[in-house]
């Protein structure tokens, strides 16, 4: 695998770590359908309500291992290709909405993943596994597929009621089906504007050479 930066092996910029986390993406026509499923939700909220992810940033993670060497992100690439060699391609269907941590107080509101194949969660933990060398972060005990919609400030009784009936008429839409052949190593980066989110390198399923994506 070539070097991921020309001034130092393993490096893609000049920082020391990068702040990673590992996802599938989704295709754009289930991004198109989450913006529409985006705009129905936004009547039942004021417009400070809430802050809705942008298009680049629908995705599914798999894990967040937060602040990662630089120099480690090569050896972390061949650790996540060799974790994906036995899953074939996933099968998976996003619909149906949801909360975190529930529809009392909702914080996040998110489009639910399923995956036909019923590899998703098996993945899941093999990838919780593999990176737990390079993370200080815990591991999670509970999985539940996802892709974000929204996360929500603290709503008073009645927006908490006027987003649940919202939900509920559109709890049964489809959002579209797709076969996921890659997951994607992510690096974000903070700012006052939101997080911005870079792929590093996509590795297959099932796991073949990491491929680098342009930077």
């Amino acid at each position: 695998m070539a070097n991921l930066c020309p001034d130092r092996p393993g490096c893609l910029h000049s920082t020391d770590h990068f702040r990673l986390f590992v996802a599938l993406p989704a295709p754009e026509p289930v991004k198109k359908a989450i913006q529409e499923l985006q705009h129905q939700l936004r009547r039942a909220l004021p417009d400070k309500a809430a802050r809705w992810t942008r298009p680049e940033q629908f995705h599914l993670t798999l894990r967040f291992l937060g602040s990662v060497a630089c120099a480690r992100v090569t050896e972390l690439i061949g650790t996540l290709r060799k974790a994906c060699e036995p899953f074939a391609p996933l099968q998976l269907e996003a619909g149906g909405l949801g909360y975190f941590p529930d529809a009392r107080f909702p914080r996040v509101l998110w489009a639910a993943v399923r995956d036909r194949s019923k590899q998703l969660e098996s993945v899941w933990r093999v990838v919780q596994s593999a990176t737990q060398p390079f993370t200080a972060e815990a591991t999670e005990s509970r999985f539940v597929g996802h892709i974000t919609l929204a996360r929500l400030n603290r709503l008073g009784r009645s927006e908490a009621e006027a987003l649940a009936r919202s939900v509920h008429q559109l709890q049964s839409n489809s959002l579209g089906e797709w076969r996921a052949t890659e997951l994607q190593l992510m690096r974000s980066e903070l700012s006052p504007q939101g997080a911005r989110h870079t792929p590093l390198a996509s590795v297959l399923i099932p796991g073949k050479s990491p491929i680098e994506l342009p930077s």
